[in-house]
């Protein structure tokens, strides 16, 4: 399967077009599969290229340059191995990610360890294998000057360390994903009282801080916004480094969260523009001082990514038509219980998968789970989706098909990357497995049936 350039935004949507068609043909999607996760291997291949080459037109040459894809965003291997083939490292806030992010061969001096509640084993872990370690807290501060001192694994550690700072420079439209409020969960808040000169401290105390790290954006967050938060970062290591009289912060890193447009195909805003924008308003940061380590996820796989169900109904309630099909809370998790912050564009394709033509009709796409506001979309003017006709909501590559949502025991959907085959067709590559009913048995306690009815249980 090749992957090949991504080309624009217009030809990503045809290649999506093609292989909707391609995987009812191939028999991936149809009425024994009836939802499929697919991801545009060249469009991916496209945003890894986009990104590295945004950063390297406004960095001096040679610097040293990290960009750590968020694992969150889509924890499947064979992703994070395609991303390390380009040149993407990887981002981790669990053991689990980091086990993913190492078994997709991703070494540890491109990974790093970011996490609100790391245990004293995962930070002992990460100082053994020299992956970079942003504390997030004072207290977590303390078990690494422990951790340092324990023993020689630790002590000797070629883990970049640093410190996790809230800039506090306030939230976007989405407040749940609004990561420098005032009272923001993450990092040190700059803004209380006495912090800005206990974070100053720690360092000056501390010659083995050598990175400072803040993530302002996330969706919903304007550029100006994130762009201020790595502003005042910035100005924090300089005066960290003023102070000590050296240069002891050498790497800023400055999180990811750029923002994805869910309206339409284009991509905006693009790395460049954010690049473009963030020299223009702290320009110290590029003249080669300083290292740049990057934690962007959703911005580089959301596009990339569709999630195409089956229409197992079509009925009408109230006059309404709606279109029953296999993709809802299970997959679409924000989107069904927010829907005002996560609306998803559905695509509707026909019987055979070709995108489907004819009048707007006013309608809504539900899901397959047992309550009432299992919707995908509410009143959304579409052509009208029949019953064995396919509704593909699109721009699902980050935080959909990847984090299930067990509701009424769903099952995990198979997921496909696709490519040219060579020959002017489509090639699907296995990226996940559907679960199996037997893996939901298993999951939920199946070889322990008897535990609480046995005489011990009882």
């Amino acid at each position: 399967m090749s992957g090949g350039p991504g080309g624009s935004d217009a030809e990503r949507a045809a290649r999506r077009d093609e292989a909707v068609r391609a995987a009812v043909e191939q028999g991936l999607l149809g009425a024994d599969a009836p939802i499929v996760g697919l991801l545009d291997v060249a469009g991916i291949r496209e945003s890894a290229a986009a990104l590295r080459a945004a950063f390297e037109a406004v960095t001096a040459p040679g610097t040293p340059v990290l960009h750590a894809f968020a694992v969150k965003a889509t924890p499947l291997v064979p992703v994070l191995r395609l991303l390390h083939e380009e040149g993407i490292g990887a981002e981790v806030a669990s053991p689990g990610e980091l086990a993913l992010a190492r078994a997709a061969g991703v070494p540890p001096e491109r990974t790093v360890l970011d996490s609100p509640a790391k245990t004293p084993g995962e930070l002992r872990e990460a100082l053994a294998l020299g992956i970079a370690v942003n504390a997030d807290n004072p207290q977590e501060l303390e078990r690494l000057d422990g951790l340092m001192a324990e023993g020689a694994s630790c002590s000797t550690s070629r883990s970049p360390l640093g410190i996790r700072v809230n800039p506090q420079v306030g939230g976007g439209s989405i407040e749940a994903l609004s990561t420098a409020t005032a009272t923001s969960k993450f990092g040190v808040a700059l803004r209380d009282e006495g912090a800005r000169e206990w974070v100053v401290r720690a360092y000056l105390d501390r010659p083995w801080l050598t990175r400072l790290h803040a993530h302002t954006g996330s969706q919903g967050i304007p550029l100006a916004l994130m762009t201020e938060g790595v502003a005042e970062t910035y100005a924090l290591a300089e005066e960290i480094n003023e102070r000590a009289g050296r240069r002891q912060v050498d790497t800023l890193d400055i999180g990811g969260g750029l923002p994805v447009n869910f309206a339409s195909d284009e991509t905006t805003p693009t790395y460049a523009e954010y690049a473009r924008v963030l020299r223009e308003a702290v320009p110290g940061l590029f003249d080669g001082r300083y290292g740049l380590v990057t934690e962007f996820g959703r911005s580089l796989l959301a596009k990339h990514g569709t999630v195409v169900a089956r229409v197992e109904y079509a009925k009408s309630a109230g006059g309404r038509p709606v279109a029953v099909t296999h993709a809802g809370v299970q997959v679409a998790t924000r989107t069904v219980y927010a829907p005002g912050a996560w609306p998803l564009r559905i695509a509707v394709y026909d019987g055979k998968g070709r995108p489907k033509e004819g009048p707007a009709v006013v309608q809504d796409v539900a899901g397959p789970a047992c309550f009432a506001g299992d919707l995908l979309a509410t009143g959304r003017a579409l052509p009208l989706l029949e019953q064995g006709d396919y509704a593909a909501a699109l721009d699902t590559g980050a935080y959909y098909f990847a984090h299930h949502y067990a509701y009424n025991s769903l099952a995990r959907p198979w997921v496909y990357g696709f490519g040219a085959d060579g020959s002017g067709g489509v090639a699907f590559a296995t990226v996940r497995e559907a679960q199996s009913v037997a893996e939901i048995v298993s999951e939920a306690g199946g070889a322990h049936a008897d535990a609480l009815t046995s005489p011990s249980g009882s």
